[in-house]
């Protein structure tokens, strides 16, 4: 389901988040993750699934901080695999080398697979379920979390060899911590153009382009006001947002600034923080 991360979505594409021990997090997010390594510095590398298309940079900043509680920020970065049997073969490949998941989920849209890098930085890995079996209540997606099959994924997956991330691996979604919603909503809605598809209570918001059943996940589940974290804390730095051409994207920036929000322009970028200090880079 290519078509919910091209053009005319708005969705995310590469996330950049800091790390403790770069080379730790290299072997890490090559050995167990499967991404291809495209680029490496002193203190920052790149990762792709297809060799060529950024997805994830990790940076080692300097007097490096371990990852702050109950702060907003990252809750996970997602990878969406293109099959069911791939995923199967990621949960084989997770088996063999002793990975601790911290759960497995049905949410009735995907399959899903969780867990942490070393530093903690949360990691959802997952297959959609085809998109004519999304139920939709109007404007609103059924999503859930119940128990995954986890017998049956691993017998779906057991002829899968299992070497790296398929190239076809694109980011799903990202699903952030945030202070409050209310601001939030109008942020990434009047702001960046994006629908509220999915509501949990009062405490968290789904939010897609094209009937995506998300492409950003926000809560406030590390409590209401929660304050951002230090700029050198493990965590992330950015996550961006690719518009369908330019226009687009100049238009949301005018929305942005029409909204009070301030929009900045570094190395030819723009950038913005949402209202929880969460950095988004529009390309």
């Amino acid at each position: 389901m290519k078509h919910f991360h091209q053009s005319p979505a708005t969705f995310v594409q590469e996330v950049t988040i800091n790390v403790e021990n770069l080379q730790r997090s290299i072997a890490f997010y090559t050995t167990i993750i499967g991404f291809k390594l495209i680029e490496q510095k002193e203190s920052l590398a790149v990762f792709s699934a297809n060799g060529q298309t950024p997805l994830l940079t990790i940076v080692q900043p300097k007097e490096i901080k371990p990852k702050q509680q109950r702060n907003t920020g990252l809750y996970h970065f997602a990878l969406l695999l293109p099959s069911r049997a791939d995923l199967g073969g990621i949960f084989h490949h997770f088996i063999a080398h002793g990975v601790r998941l911290q759960g497995a989920s049905d949410h009735l849209v995907s399959e899903a697979l969780y867990l942490t890098d070393p530093d903690g930085n949360g990691i959802e890995i997952y297959r959609d379920r085809p998109k004519e079996e999304w139920k939709w209540n109007g404007s609103e997606v059924e999503m859930a979390s119940v128990a995954l099959d986890v017998e049956n994924l691993l017998k779906e997956g057991e002829d899968t060899v299992w070497e790296a991330l398929p190239k076809e691996t694109v980011m799903g979604h990202i699903h952030l911590h945030v202070s409050e919603l209310k601001d939030t909503e109008q942020f990434y809605t009047n702001g960046l153009g994006f629908e509220v598809v999915t509501r949990y209570g009062a405490e968290a918001l789904f939010i897609s382009t094209e009937r995506y059943h998300h492409h950003i996940g926000l809560n406030t589940w590390n409590g209401v006001g929660a304050p951002a974290p230090e700029g050198n804390s493990v965590g992330l730095v950015w996550f961006s947002l690719v518009f369908s051409n330019v226009d687009e994207k100049l238009a949301a920036v005018d929305r942005l600034r029409s909204l009070g929000y301030r929009v900045e322009i570094w190395d030819g970028q723009h950038f913005v923080q949402d209202p929880s200090g969460n950095k988004i880079k529009l390309v």
